[in-house]
């Protein structure tokens, strides 16, 4: 009776399941013999995914050309709203690339060789939906014109940018997060006066040599690290409330360049000035949790740095304080420290 059940079930199937084909295949081998599975179930509203690519019958609207060894776009079916193209040879971007890609919601071209001469300059301006950009590991000397105002994640880190201009990020008042460390930017001007949403902030490793103008109100995360910064502006912190993690580690900072109080802000949680010049270690908040001071020339610890006054209930909330590589030594700690950083879980020296 089992045998007649089994007959009849593989009588009812289709040719390719009663032959032994995993209709779940391509998640297994995307490349493997299981695409044909994908091609013949595939949804090809707005044109027939590519050959090259993958476009899962279950995940319709995203196509897969990652790592295919591409040199050029291939077209692109308009329903897709997610395309991943990274890991290629992509050169260029020409304006028919992304003619029918209208409802792109993620674009990932990250880890291919686009120059910035080789992206057109009207080829994003359809793409009024877009929210994710990857164009991080290129070639770019600039940032792209005409970018989506819709925008919420731009990660451009890893190019050749040298300068940013206002027009470069005007009208994103969308975007939370900015990547662009890893370049050779040497001047921002007041190109992110624009950003009214940025939380997210990373220029480390370029060329700056001072603090940008015009931070962005509601930053959050502040990253600096390996620039040329010798200086910081009087009120620096003053008017971002909403910033918690600011790291300036490997630039040219000496108490000299930073006004007093300048860290002395309540709602700083990390600050990293590690690899400088710092001779004193400076004034700040007592809700500030991790310090990091490693690496400068500090020749005394200073108490009055973390506690102006101490008793029961004016203490410091520091859990981290890392002062390797200065000039004291473990017998430089006053012992009043016990009661100001009593939250202190080690001080590294």
């Amino acid at each position: 009776m089992r045998l007649k059940a089994l007959i009849l079930l593989s009588a009812l199937l289709p040719p390719c399941l009663s032959h032994g084909w995993d209709p779940l295949g391509w998640l297994f081998h995307r490349h493997g013999q299981a695409q044909y599975f994908g091609s013949l179930q595939a949804d090809t509203t707005g044109g027939a995914c590519p050959a090259e690519c993958d476009c899962p019958p279950t995940f319709p609207v995203a196509m897969y050309c990652d790592g295919r060894g591409l040199n050029a776009i291939p077209s692109i079916p308009s329903r897709i709203k997610y395309l991943y193209l990274q890991h290629n040879a992509i050169s260029a971007v020409p304006d028919s690339a992304l003619i029918n890609a209208t409802n792109l919601v993620w674009l990932f071209l990250h880890h291919n060789q686009l120059t910035s001469d080789a992206i057109s300059k009207e080829v994003f301006l359809k793409l009024e939906g877009l929210e994710r950009l990857f164009l991080h590991h290129n070639n770019l000397t600039s940032i792209p014109p005409n970018l989506p105002r819709s925008l919420r994640d731009l990660r451009i880190d890893h190019n050749r940018i040298e300068k940013v201009i206002p027009t470069d990020l005007e009208g994103m008042d969308n975007l939370t997060i900015l990547h662009l460390h890893d370049n050779n930017i040497a001047d921002m001007g007041t190109s992110l006066k624009a950003l009214k949403s940025l939380t997210l902030l990373d220029l480390s490793n370029n060329k700056l040599i001072k603090i940008p103008d015009a931070l962005p109100e509601h930053l959050h995360q502040f990253y600096l690290e390996f620039n040329s910064i010798d200086s910081l502006p009087e009120g620096f912190l003053g008017g971002l409330a909403q910033l918690q993690y600011v790291r300036m580690s490997h630039n040219q900072l000496t108490n000299k360049g930073i006004p007093s109080d300048t860290f002395n802000v309540t709602g700083l949680v990390e600050l990293d000035l590690s690899y400088n010049k710092l001779e004193r270690i400076p004034t700040v908040s007592t809700t500030l949790q991790h310090l990091y001071l490693q690496a400068n020339q500090i020749k005394e610890f200073t108490l009055g740095s973390f506690c102006s006054i101490v008793d029961v209930t004016n203490f410091s909330r520091l859990q981290t304080l890392r002062l390797e590589g200065n000039e004291i030594s473990q017998e430089d700690i006053p012992l009043e420290s016990a009661l100001c950083l009593r939250r202190a879980s080690s001080i590294q020296i």
